[in-house]
């Protein structure tokens, strides 16, 4: 029989509601009985024992808010009775052990990857096209259309099909009803596309933080080489591109064909330049193949999105289990959504190697509230509806939860937006809590695979690398099955361990590192792209 109760950690003094609980229910939870005092949809907290105003909640053993009302025992949190409230932290108190997780079973492993001479190893192998600047957009989108439409010959889709039908319905013809089933050109490579609005018109310091991004993007081991689209007179010029690849990788001999419009004249000129040069460049990378190559080689990017109240308790767990398998392993593993880390502070500044790093992350931190206070906001205003909805009421709540995806490994590295980590073992990177700006600034950070729990259902993908969408519970894995790539609903029903999860993941992910399996929002094309703008516009 599934349990109705969980309490996530031992010294919390809430527990979350695994099943929808009825008032006037009594539940025998820990030896006591507690009697329900209102209706509890799953995923949401009772009160263990009576609140009174201004006392302590603790969820995953810290602080994640404080009573604002009286609450009886077996009463429902909500955000009419309890407010924000996190730990203060000035730096590191201790330094945390770590048991290392045995993986004996996977140390011989490996996946079929893109071998590079820099000794970096791509899970795909992508040609990319992208501008320097957002007036380079539409052409940018005029070769999307000339290389997808010859190189990968777009399959017609369902809504097409219904489209066509429904024209030659009104014609009086023929439905047409079958789909292509031409084949792309070249076998071993694929050719995306990104756009983004900047590179000019804002303060200097975002085109230099683009180009660092775009830089990463390029040194990413998924991406055999790029063509890259300058309109000349930008703030992003080409140089300051080319000195952002340098600091990067400064002896990379991946081929990137840069143009500048101004400098070669019409529109025409140029791109007939771009098909003729990329399209040899294209044949030339196909010839790259799969070779066999150990998972020390992954790296991997840890991401939650649309989170719910087991995203917590299933999902984000197993992501940090599995973490820690792969750092023993001997690779790497990403964390950020900086806005998401509030009131886990002290935990992660314990658990850094070098105490200049605690500090560092502490610094970024500081920084980063600051700017958003002053910008009239805060880090208590991040769960968004749907998290309030399914469970998430203060941010504390919501960050303890998200940094489960963590594990419990040391922190070798802290990393500022754009930077590349080029480091093994468990990392955290400054970036939003914004979905597709934390996913696309962690693939600019050299993520080779991208791990995102979701508990609502979100379709983020990235034009490089793999995202594998992970559900909490298995009503949204069966309900939006076309965006779910694996469900640990599993653990919710007690059908499954975190660890027994974690290791059918780590299976699952060596097949999408291998390209035996496509995930969801590759299938669905879905190549999101926003670069995080923290300047000003000018």
């Amino acid at each position: 029989m599934q349990k109705k109760l969980i309490k996530v950690n031992p010294s919390d003094n809430v527990a979350v509601a695994l099943v929808n609980l009825v008032a006037g229910e009594v539940i025998n939870f820990e030896g006591e009985d507690i009697t329900i005092e209102s209706d509890v949809k799953m995923k949401h907290k009772i009160a263990m024992y009576p609140f009174e105003i201004g006392e302590k909640i603790i969820m995953y053993g810290v602080l994640v808010g404080k009573a604002s009302a009286k609450i009886e025992k077996g009463g429902l949190l909500s955000t009419l009775n309890v407010k924000h409230e996190s730990a203060k932290v000035s730096g590191k108190t201790e330094t945390i052990g770590w048991t290392v997780p045995n993986v004996d079973k996977w140390k011989d492993r490996t996946f079929q990857g893109y071998q590079r001479t820099d000794g970096q190893v791509g899970t795909e192998n992508v040609w990319l096209f992208f501008p320097l600047v957002f007036c380079e957009n539409r052409n940018i989108e005029i070769l999307k259309g000339i290389f997808e439409k010859e190189l990968s010959k777009p399959k017609e889709n369902d809504y097409q099909l219904l489209l066509r039908s429904l024209v030659n319905s009104e014609k009086g013809a023929e439905e047409v009803v079958a789909k292509s089933n031409e084949v792309d050109l070249f076998e071993n490579i694929e050719v995306k596309f990104i756009t983004h609005q900047g590179g000019c018109g804002g303060i200097r310091q975002d085109s230099h933080s683009l180009a660092k991004l775009l830089a990463g993007y390029v040194n990413n081991p998924n991406v055999a080489g790029a063509t890259v689209l300058s309109l000349g007179c930008q703030n992003l010029q080409i140089s300051i591109f080319q000195d952002a690849m340098k600091a990067i990788n400064p002896n990379s001999d991946k081929p990137v064909l840069i143009y500048d419009q101004q400098q070669i004249g019409t529109i025409e000129d140029m791109l007939n330049t771009v098909v003729k040069d990329s399209f040899a460049a294209i044949k030339e990378a196909n010839k790259i193949k799969r070779t066999p190559t150990p998972l020390s080689k992954l790296k991997i990017g840890l991401e939650c999105g649309g989170s719910d109240g087991f995203s917590g308790i299933s999902a984000n767990p197993t992501l940090g289990v599995l973490s820690d398998k792969l750092v023993a392993l001997g690779g790497t593993t990403i964390l950020s959504e900086f806005p998401e880390l509030c009131g886990v502070e002290q935990e992660l500044v314990n658990r850094c190697v070098d105490d200049k790093d605690g500090k560092r992350f502490l610094e970024l931190m500081q920084w980063y509230e600051k700017t958003v206070v002053d910008a009239g906001s805060g880090f208590d205003m991040n769960p968004s509806p749907g998290n309030i909805k399914d469970g998430l009421i203060t941010d504390a709540m919501k960050s303890a939860g998200a940094a489960k995806k963590g594990g419990t490994s040391p922190i070798v590295g802290v990393f500022d937006y754009g930077e590349y980590i080029d480091e093994p073992g468990f990392t955290l990177l400054c970036t939003p809590g914004n979905d597709v700006e934390c996913t696309t600034a962690m693939v600019g950070s050299g993520a080779n695979m991208v791990l995102f729990t979701t508990g609502l259902g979100t379709p983020t993908g990235n034009p490089i690398a793999p995202v594998v969408k992970v559900s909490s519970n298995t009503q949204l894995a069966e309900k939006m099955s076309d965006i779910i790539d694996f469900n640990t609903g599993g653990i919710i029903t007690g059908e499954k361990s975190i660890d027994e999860m974690a290791d059918e993941m780590l299976e699952f992910i060596i097949d999408v590192a291998s390209g035996t399996i496509k995930t969801k929002a590759a299938i669905l094309n879905q190549n999101d792209f926003i670069p995080w703008k923290r300047g000003v516009s000018l």
